[in-house]
Parts: structure tokens; sequence; C-alpha cells
């Protein structure tokens, strides 16, 4: 098995809608994102994916909530946005942008994301 990391950042404002704490006040965090991929099978050319594939679509998933309050962003209007939520968000927009093409979704796996608040705590998603 093959497996595959790839790491990015992002930085944005929520609130925690009904939580009873300081974390439903309006604050902000530079978020840590780590995609994790696995597959059995190699490319023509021996890789699981190309890198710079995986970063272009990572970006274009990020970059919308780059410097947003994630609170006012359209997908949330109805989802609170807990780093669980924003984990299945990102993780979902990803496996729909690279499983559009049919021979990375035969042979590439999108394992996990992961979310970090900071340098101590996060979460993970998958499908699994």
């Amino acid at each position: 098995m093959y497996r595959m990391s790839v790491e990015s950042d992002f930085c944005a404002a929520h609130s925690i809608r009904g939580y009873n704490g300081p974390c439903c006040r309006l604050h902000g965090h530079n978020y840590k994102v780590y995609l994790r991929l696995e597959g059995r099978e190699l490319d023509n050319l021996g890789m699981l994916i190309d890198f710079r594939r995986v970063k272009t679509v990572l970006k274009s998933v990020l970059d919308p909530l780059d410097h947003q309050n994630i609170d006012e962003l359209p997908d949330f209007k109805d989802i609170i946005p807990t780093s669980e939520n924003i984990a299945r968000y990102i993780y979902t927009r990803i496996t729909e942008a690279l499983y559009a093409d049919v021979d990375i979704k035969r042979r590439v796996k999108v394992s996990m994301l992961e979310i970090y608040e900071g340098d101590k705590q996060g979460v993970g998603y998958s499908e699994d």
C-alpha cells in the first residue's frame, strides 16, 4: 500500500453557535490541514498521484475559506462550523474534485482529512 500526505493551511474565523463557553463568540484560527491518500496501484509514471495535482485541488478547496468568517459562508448557514464539520466539508470537496477523474477514483482513496485549530488539537474525517 502506498500512502501520501499533503499539508496546507488557511486562516479563518468562526463561532460555535449554541456552545456554552467562550468559543460561542467570534474567534479565529490558523488552521493546518493534512490530506492523506492511499492506493495499491501506481500510474504509468510510477506515481500514486501527482503531488502538484493534489496541491492544486487542496488549494482550490481551501482558498474560499481563507480569511473568511466561516459562519457567513452559504455552506455553513445551517451547519455549525466546528472543526469536525469543516473537516467533512473539505474532505467532501476534495473527493468530488479528485474523483472526477475516473482513473484516480479507481486507484486512489482519500483516506483521511485532518484539520488542526492549533498545535495541540485537531480532528480527522474519513468515510470509513
